[in-house]
């Protein structure tokens, strides 16, 4: 596609969607097909089988690279799946640097899953980029990034990583999923591959399921496409669809999460109750001026430690009105999350409490409703205690 323009409203709603060509309908049509008619023998004119392409996925991976900058994108079934594919990258006896407050599921995938074919991950904190350069060694292939990191919010600077690990010949992949491409472009940063949850910002609405790379590299592109090929985790057709049409609001949905997260979070530092309140765009957040660099905008999720033991802040997670208790993150609808006993329960206890996921942390996740609906149904829910 002929790049439209650098404005990312714009791409938004543009990029990757043409008017269909029988009938110039609008918006991009479900190919709900799972095979193509071939002409001649092994000659197909666009698509053989529905693993291999889509014209609906097509257009949703086109829109994808245009929103990260990127040449080539690759859509999966779910982020994990995008994660698992990336992994196969490795060779066993291979070395990967993760930064320790990563997503649940993908710590799960490193240390239960490939950790068995001889492939060592270590989980190291990240955020002075300066301490990592003693933990590589002469066998380390990847450093896995997540900023802002899923649940404590930590910062990391990619560009200073990204120059530190291309110094040793080491690939770095950075989970782009809390910030979206919206405030966030780390292949600008160096980054060589950028990953995303689809499930989250991008899909926004908490009905569709799935992944994404990101990047520039032709030769790296097609070993992540034959993966995907010979292991066949892609998303439906009309999943693609749904997604499409979601990433054409992205724009006002980011700046709207960013409006009220920042709004909620001010107004949580007010309460007593809330020993901490962690939020990017906040001063006294520990990377705030790496935030400004290195962000257009600090995205939806705050994070905060409630004051009282378990019972008590189970009770509190109960008598939210507004906001819901669930998993994931993202949607137009305020969530609250539980790290220790829901996301990250999976991460082993002595780096849990090493990190501080305890029973005190909770995760809002702050949708597009009215702030001070939000604010509001926090205050009831303390006064209910």
């Amino acid at each position: 596609m002929t790049k439209l323009t650098d404005k990312q409203a714009t791409l938004c709603v543009h990029a990757g969607v043409t008017p269909d060509a029988t009938h110039q309908a609008i918006m991009t049509p479900i190919y709900q097909t799972s095979t193509y008619v071939q002409d001649f023998p092994g000659q197909p004119k666009t698509h053989d089988y529905g693993r291999a392409g889509n014209p609906t996925r097509d257009a949703l991976e086109l829109s994808l690279a245009a929103l990260e900058g990127a040449d080539h994108s690759i859509s999966f079934a779910s982020g994990l799946a995008a994660v698992q594919a990336v992994a196969q990258l490795l060779k066993p006896g291979s070395h990967v640097l993760v930064c320790d407050d990563v997503y649940g599921g993908s710590g799960r995938l490193f240390r239960e899953l490939f950790a068995q074919y001889d492939i060592e991950f270590d989980f190291v904190d990240m955020t002075t980029a300066a301490d990592l350069q003693a933990c590589f060694k002469p066998n380390t292939r990847m450093v896995w990034v997540e900023t802002p990191t899923n649940p404590l919010l930590k910062v990391i600077d990619i560009a200073a990583i990204s120059e530190m690990a291309h110094a040793a010949g080491v690939m770095v992949v950075v989970d782009n999923t809390f910030a979206s491409p919206i405030f966030q472009s780390p292949l600008q940063l160096g980054a060589d591959v950028v990953l995303h949850s689809l499930t989250k910002y991008i899909g926004g609405h908490s009905d569709i399921i799935g992944g994404a790379l990101m990047l520039n590299d032709q030769d790296l592109h097609e070993r992540l496409r034959f993966i995907q090929f010979a292991a066949g985790a892609v998303n439906a057709p009309m999943d693609c669809f749904l997604l499409l049409r979601s990433i054409k609001t992205l724009a006002i949905r980011m700046q709207a999460h960013q409006h009220n997260a920042m709004n909620f979070a001010l107004a949580l530092q007010d309460m007593p109750a809330f020993s901490e309140v962690i939020y990017p765009g906040l001063a006294s957040h520990p990377q705030h001026e790496l935030a400004r660099r290195q962000m257009r905008g600090f995205s939806g999720i705050v994070s905060v430690r409630l004051e009282g033991d378990f019972a008590r802040v189970a009770r509190f997670m109960q008598a939210l009105q507004v906001f819901s208790l669930a998993e994931s993150l993202g949607g137009v609808e305020s969530l609250i999350n539980h790290p220790e006993t829901m996301t990250h329960a999976s991460v082993p206890e002595p780096l849990r409490q090493k990190l501080g996921i305890d029973s005190n942390l909770l995760r809002f996740s702050v949708g597009i409703e009215d702030v001070e609906d939000l604010i509001s149904d926090v205050s009831q829910a303390l006064a209910s205690l």
